[in-house]
């Protein structure tokens, strides 16, 4: 199965490309991880739990990368054991390019699955693989963007109308629980 997306992250590339290359981030930003370590030049050892249709396992496995072009590019190759489960493989051509809003990132991603997770069929994994695909560069995004302070001027949020002492000491309904009788 392959598929491929892209998204701007509104970022620096350099910010964009040391994320990409951190055991932290990367951890934080994969679905399911719950170990991960290692460095760029040795490769990262990951634990990752996940379910695909009735299938739940543990995959331990290790990703390694290679054809590094240091701001622009990398390839993400990873392989994981889930037991009975089966296996996961696959490899990730990650690009990075300038756009005025920040870093375009692109990427291709080829999956292959063995095992019983083989036997659920092509519908059922394509459609986990590219949700997970997309929760990975949304988490990523997430992580890299700078936090946006919300504009108390164009905030949608709606304030909750706080209970005012009345007398005798009883609180006061307010609006909504009158109109509700509650």
């Amino acid at each position: 199965m392959e598929l491929s997306d892209s998204r701007v992250i509104a970022a620096p590339r350099s910010k964009v490309w040391d994320a990409l290359l951190s055991a932290e981030v990367l951890k934080e930003c994969v679905p399911g991880c719950q170990e991960m370590t290692g460095s760029v030049d040795d490769g990262f050892e990951a634990t990752v739990v996940q379910k695909v249709g009735p299938v739940k396992a543990t995959f331990k496995g290790a990703v390694t990368l290679s054809d590094i072009v240091t701001l622009e590019s990398v390839k993400l190759s990873g392989e994981g054991k889930g037991g009975a489960a089966g296996f996961a493989k696959g490899a990730a051509d990650v690009s990075l390019s300038d756009v005025p809003e920040g870093t375009l990132l692109t990427y291709t991603v080829d999956a292959r699955v063995g095992g019983k997770l083989a036997q659920l069929g092509s519908r059922v994994i394509d459609g986990v693989a590219r949700k997970m695909a997309d929760r990975f560069f949304e988490n990523f995004q997430n992580a890299v963007e700078p936090e946006k302070t919300p504009d108390p001027e164009t905030s949608d949020q709606v304030q909750a109308e706080p209970l005012a002492e009345g007398e005798g000491g009883e609180a006061k309904k307010g609006w909504f629980k009158r109109v509700l009788g509650g």
